[in-house]
């Protein structure tokens, strides 16, 4: 079943065989060039989702007009990080390294002698209160819903 999803400027063309990606993406570009857009052919790539699924055809490629999109093992969107094998991996080690790296902001900021004492207890207060709001997140939505 093809479908597709548009992000601002990036468009998702999900599909079953890489054929009918061909399709869609012709589509797309018949379309977004008859309206004066061009598809960068540069930064456009491809992920193939490998779920369990059955091994796909060798010798179709993804192509926009003549030129051969290359394949990515990941992308990186919106601070996800999608796999093509539907591991998980990548995105966990990457939002472990983000933790890391706010953490030792953090501590810079609280253990830095430069830093005046009135300073650090507003940054102490605004985390206290960025941390209540947080744990308080699913009672907000379930009121929301």
């Amino acid at each position: 079943m093809p479908w597709c999803m548009l992000f601002a400027d990036d468009i998702v063309l999900i599909n079953k065989t890489r054929r009918g990606v061909n399709e869609r993406l012709e589509v797309w570009r018949h379309a977004l060039e008859s309206k004066g857009f061009r598809m960068s052919r540069t930064k456009t790539e491809y992920l193939e989702c490998k779920f369990g699924a059955k091994p796909t055809k060798a010798g179709v490629e993804v192509r926009l007009d003549s030129q051969v999109i290359p394949k990515r093992d990941s992308f990186k969107y919106l601070g996800s990080v999608i796999q093509g094998t539907g591991e998980i991996d990548e995105g966990v080690t990457h939002r472990i390294g983000v933790g890391w790296m706010k953490w030792r902001l953090e501590t810079g900021v609280l253990y830095d002698k430069k830093v005046p004492p009135l300073l650090k207890d507003s940054f102490i207060k605004a985390h206290t209160v960025a941390r209540k709001v947080q744990a308080r997140k699913p009672d907000i939505f379930r009121i929301m819903q």
